[in-house]
């Protein structure tokens, strides 16, 4: 008979001593591992005392130490045959197929319909799910240094660590095929409950490992189910499953994991709460372990992943494709509109065409998880459009990630953050947010975000706190915040950022809104306008300006930024007076829209030419516009080329058309007149080219400035040029934030829109009148 107890050899308690050091714990921490009531059979197992066989293996497992190596004089048989009899021979697959018809109903119900956020009604998985993309190597895992990662453009940060998409990325049943044990990692709301609940339906309907029986597991159900009764054994609880199946007979469920015919689906490793989590993932270890050659796929949160198993292989899942988002927003469109599935995808069609929009790149950046771009299209389900406000989007975001996404399917997480409200919560990270920031710091290492929670935990205590118990604190809030919230995320080892840019900034924005009193308000508007030319700053004024109750102070002090950047620079303050006074020559009421078009004209520099004011023309602005072009025209070289002439004869021709004051038609029509015509020979347009085009095109240019006052040859140095860019990009900041649906008063709006592009010594003029 096999013995029923084991000792460990002197030497084997001597190498279980030391991958018991290298761990870390106490004899409590591992009896709690091994889930066993006491830690008596720990003592025992260090001491060479007899310990009940079971516990013996389930500590060197647990140690990761082979049990044969460290008992004394270890049996050569394993399985006890009174203990375990061996099953009657049965038909393993017809047992399969009748355990899988009884059990259909159940995993239909179970897994077969999703619960949507903030929808009345359930939804068929095959009516929404999108396949899932897999990548096989952990981004928060590779060594890296923080310089590797600062200059990295906006656009790509919310990607970054993602890999090669076109590469590395898998299908998601395509991993589970490759791995028998593996662990699916994912940021919140990144699908991988419903990876889990496809996998169940696929299998359910044959169309995915039709030869095992699917079994799905909500770990946090298990959890509180065996705490009731203080006992962590799977086996129970799936026996206890089967039952509501019609299944009683407990052989059964054996006779499958022997013989490896199970697909056993365990979700949500991170929200077991911390007290029961040790004895849960002892459980999954020992179940793992003794029917290993079933196939099983868990998940958890990419933040969570220390919570290690055994012999199981860790993947993550990607961001959705432009694809993928197009397949997703198909889906949901038809599904959700009333009418017919003709005006479902006619709706989804105009989703991505305004999300594939220039202005829409922040929503690109963000509804690359089925949960944002559920939210997105839900938001413009309801508008027909994305929201003006960006920050109303990014609030509901964060509202999910910070309760609103666990609250709705009944997940109770731990205390975070030393027990923080709400408001608290908001608080820190739009300090962390703004301090990183203002840094220039997208990506930051681990012990400076500490730093941060470390100050603020600190200012909130009456009393000072031990440096050693402070950075504990710190520590431990910053992996609640990573792991129950998702925003802030290790994107490498020991470097972190915030989950998606787009919080940063909003929280960067918050932080300048919140601030407590008048005087701090107006040094953190202050502060921000100091950055007006800072191109990775245009979001963070955006976002301020529509946060505020009232933007007419940002406005203002943006406006007198502005107008400081070339109020020094004589030959700019030049270049702008022309523009103003070729403005009056326009009958408009809009001057600034003309003196936006003419800067534009002068090509300098070329951004100019977007710049929003200059977005209609009249009749003499069209004009302008036309010559501009054709003095451009003629002062390329092609005085040789009869084509390139005979061009800008048929321009001039177009032009005198419009052209109604009488003088400049007169001159126009003699130069036209001028040029030689089609019917000459070769030998005439060549004498004609080359003894008077050069003399033609100088007298066109003349013409043109004498009449209409445009095509000056400014002469700006190269410091000038990019002083002149920041002014036309800040002026453009401006004007966005104005359009932002942001609040500023009537008077306030005209007056910043009417003065816009002035020179200095107009401005003056006007704050005297």
């Amino acid at each position: 008979m096999v013995k029923r107890s084991l000792q460990a050899s002197l030497n084997g308690i001597q190498e279980a001593k030391r991958s018991f050091a290298r761990k870390g714990w106490t004899q409590d921490n591992l009896a709690a591992e091994v889930n066993l009531k006491t830690r008596q059979p720990i003592w025992r197992f260090f001491s060479g005392r007899p310990v009940e066989r079971h516990s013996f293996i389930e500590i060197c497992l647990v140690l990761e130490l082979n049990w044969r190596e460290i008992a004394s004089n270890p049996p050569a048989e394993f399985l006890e045959l009174e203990e375990y009899p061996l099953p009657p021979v049965v038909d393993i697959d017809k047992l399969v197929q009748q355990v899988r018809s009884q059990r259909f109903d159940k995993i239909q119900y179970q897994c077969g319909i999703l619960q949507l956020l903030d929808i009345s009604r359930p939804v068929a998985i095959d009516d929404i799910y999108i396949d899932v993309n897999i990548l096989e190597e952990i981004a928060s895992l590779q060594h890296l240094e923080i310089s590797d990662l600062q200059n990295l453009d906006p656009k790509d940060f919310d990607r970054f660590g993602l890999g090669d998409v076109d590469e590395k990325q898998i299908p998601g049943t395509q991993a589970v095929e490759t791995y028998s044990h593996l662990r699916v990692l994912g940021k919140p709301g990144v699908g991988k409950t419903t990876f889990l609940q496809y996998l169940a339906i696929q299998c359910n309907q044959n169309a995915f490992a039709a030869n095992q029986v699917p079994i799905f597991i909500t770990l946090r159900s298990f959890a509180q189910e065996s705490k009731i009764s203080n006992e962590f054994s799977l086996l129970k609880y799936i026996h206890e499953e089967f039952l509501t199946s019609g299944i009683s007979d407990p052989s059964v469920i054996e006779t499958l994991l022997n013989a490896g015919r199970v697909l056993l689906l365990l979700d949500g490793m991170d929200e077991v709460l911390k007290q029961q989590s040790n004895a849960v993932l002892s459980e999954i270890r020992r179940f793992s372990e003794k029917y290993h050659t079933n196939q099983f796929v868990a998940t958890c949160r990419t933040a969570s992943q220390k919570l290690r198993l055994r012999g199981f292989t860790d993947v993550e899942i990607a961001p959705f494709t432009l694809e993928q988002i197009r397949a997703f927003t198909q889906k949901w469109f038809v599904v959700f509109t009333k009418t017919n599935q003709k005006d479902g995808l006619t709706e989804s069609v105009d989703f991505i065409q305004k999300l594939e929009l220039a202005e829409n790149w922040q929503f690109r950046q963000l509804v690359v998880t089925p949960l944002f771009l559920h939210l997105a299209c839900w938001v413009f389900h309801g508008q027909e459009k994305f929201p003006t406000k960006r920050t109303d989007f990014y609030k509901q975001g964060l509202d999910l990630l910070l309760g609103k996404w666990d609250e709705a399917r009944g997940v109770e997480r731990d205390e975070v953050y030393r027990g923080f409200l709400l408001p608290q919560k908001l608080k820190l990270l739009s300090q962390i947010a703004a301090a990183t920031f203002e840094q220039g710091q997208y990506f930051f290492e681990q012990r400076i975000v500490e730093q941060y929670i470390g100050d603020y935990i600190q200012n909130l205590s009456d009393v000072p706190m031990d440096a050693e118990e402070l950075q504990i604190e710190s520590e431990a809030a910053l992996k609640s915040m990573e792991a129950q919230h998702g925003l802030l995320a290790e994107r490498a080892r020991g470097i972190f950022s915030f989950s998606y840019l787009a919080f940063q900034e909003y929280f960067t924005a918050r932080k300048i809104v919140a601030s407590h009193n008048l005087e701090a308000f107006g040094q953190a508007l202050s502060g921000l306008v100091s950055h007006i030319t800072d191109p990775h700053w245009r979001e963070i004024f955006l976002l301020t300006a529509t946060m505020l109750r009232s933007a007419d102070s940002l406005v203002q002090l943006m406006k007198q930024q502005i107008d400081t950047l070339v109020a020094e620079d004589d030959y700019l303050q030049e270049f702008l007076t022309w523009a103003s006074q070729k403005s009056r020559s326009i009958p408009t009421s809009k001057d600034a829209t003309v003196r936006a078009f003419y800067l534009a004209l002068s090509r300098t520099p070329h951004i100019a030419s977007h710049f929003a004011l200059a977005s209609s023309l009249d009749q003499g602005m069209f004009l302008d516009a036309a010559l501009d072009d054709l003095l451009i025209e003629c002062a390329i070289d092609g005085s040789q080329d009869f084509a390139h002439i005979h061009a800008c004869g048929d321009a001039m021709s177009n032009i005198l058309g419009i052209v109604l004051d009488v003088g400049l038609h007169k001159s126009l029509e003699k130069l036209s007149d001028q040029l030689p015509n089609s019917a000459q020979s070769q030998q005439r347009f060549e004498l004609w080219s080359q003894t008077n085009y050069s003399a033609w095109a100088e007298q066109l240019k003349k013409t043109v400035i004498n009449y209409r006052n445009i095509n000056h040859e400014w002469q700006f140095s190269s410091e000038q040029q990019q002083v002149l860019q920041r002014y036309y990009d800040a002026n453009q900041l401006l004007l966005d934030c104005l359009h932002s649906n942001c609040e500023v008063t009537a008077a306030i709006r005209q007056e910043i829109e009417a003065t816009l592009l002035l020179p200095q010594k107009e401005l003056e003029e006007r704050e005297w009148q």
